[in-house]
């Protein structure tokens, strides 16, 4: 059985108030701020809180944006597919943003995130695979029919997905994760899953050549 990846949980930090100091929780900060980050596998913990998280600023002001920040070696796509429709499903426009890697099944978040606010960075690296077998799916154990069928359906929305945000044709998807296809920041800008790249804010790094 597989079980989720063990979490290290991120330093707090000391920030002064008026009556005195507290340890604060840099995740709760960026949710303040309305950030979201997904930076570990794509699994049911992590799928669960990115999905409450969703939730939560929704229910907190329904007509402000949420930024969904990937740094992701994909993983479950039952799990990714908790996030994906819980990103479609909320009012706000969700900004997308790749700062590192989005590879597998965490590659299709970027592309989901509302048109024209989809970046990613000068760095970074999607990769478009098909995703990793899941456990058997829940039912009679001697029926194969059941067990074949599940791969096939998995990887026909995936492409359908695809094929959605990025408007590439169906063959053509199909062709591209048949085998892994790497997309830098210019070929995810090109392909379709990214409206933009974000410049380097300090100087002396290269300025991309973003539209």
């Amino acid at each position: 059985m597989r079980r989720p990846s063990a979490r290290r949980a991120m330093p707090g930090f000391i920030q002064r108030t008026a009556s005195g100091h507290r340890t604060t929780d840099p995740r709760s900060r960026l949710l303040q701020e309305r950030i979201v980050i997904l930076g570990t596998p794509v699994d049911e913990t992590s799928a669960n809180d990115v999905t409450a998280r969703f939730m939560y600023l929704e229910h907190h002001a329904p007509g402000r944006d949420i930024s969904l920040y990937l740094n992701s070696p994909g993983g479950s796509f039952h799990a990714m597919s908790a996030i994906y429709d819980t990103l479609c499903y909320v009012t706000c426009d969700v900004e997308t943003v790749c700062p590192g890697r989005a590879e597998g099944t965490a590659a299709l978040l970027p592309a989901a995130g509302t048109p024209g606010k989809r970046a990613v960075l000068p760095g970074s690296r999607l990769l478009l695979r098909l995703p990793p077998a899941e456990e058997p799916v829940q039912g009679r154990a001697d029926d194969p029919a059941v067990r074949a069928e599940e791969p096939t359906r998995v990887r026909s929305r995936m492409e359908e997905t695809l094929v959605r945000h990025t408007g590439r044709t169906a063959e053509r998807v199909r062709a591209d994760v048949e085998r892994d296809t790497v997309l830098d920041a210019r070929t995810a800008l090109d392909y379709g899953p990214a409206d933009r790249i974000v410049p380097a804010r300090r100087s002396g790094y290269p300025a991309p050549d973003a539209k």
